[in-house]
């Protein structure tokens, strides 16, 4: 009987080190808890003061890094890029790469984009990513 019981806690033991080995983390499921903006948001006065202090610096996205998102440049930069996406914003490119799900979160080397930066881009594409 003890021959069984041994045999029965190495099985358990094995199966336990296959579930125990079987558990690894492949993805990271981020959760949005920012309120959604819902007023107009102004791609000239709101959209590009963030980018000109946080993206269009030196080395950057000011004609370095492509999209040049210098204040003259930012809109057409980022249209002619096709970095966004109106038909499914949250799905768009320039989303995507602030919220960092194309890379490490905008703006790189950066602890933390600017906590208003995702939700008023995302607003923007949603209200139609008007030259506004």
């Amino acid at each position: 009987m003890s021959k069984k019981i041994i045999v029965i806690g190495v099985l358990l033991a094995f199966n336990l080190m296959l579930v125990i080995n079987g558990c690894t983390k492949n993805t990271t499921v981020s959760i949005n808890n920012t309120p959604e903006i819902t007023t107009t948001v102004s791609f000239s006065k709101d959209l590009v003061p963030l980018f000109t202090k946080n993206c269009a610096t030196s080395g950057c996205h000011s004609g370095t890094v492509a999209p040049n998102l210098s204040a003259l440049t930012a809109y057409d930069a980022l249209l002619s890029a096709s970095l966004v996406n109106v038909g499914t914003p949250a799905s768009s490119e320039l989303y995507l790469w602030l919220t960092g799900k194309r890379a490490v979160a905008m703006p790189a080397g950066s602890t933390n984009n600017p906590s208003n930066i995702n939700p008023l881009v995302l607003a923007w594409i949603k209200q139609g990513a008007k030259n506004n």
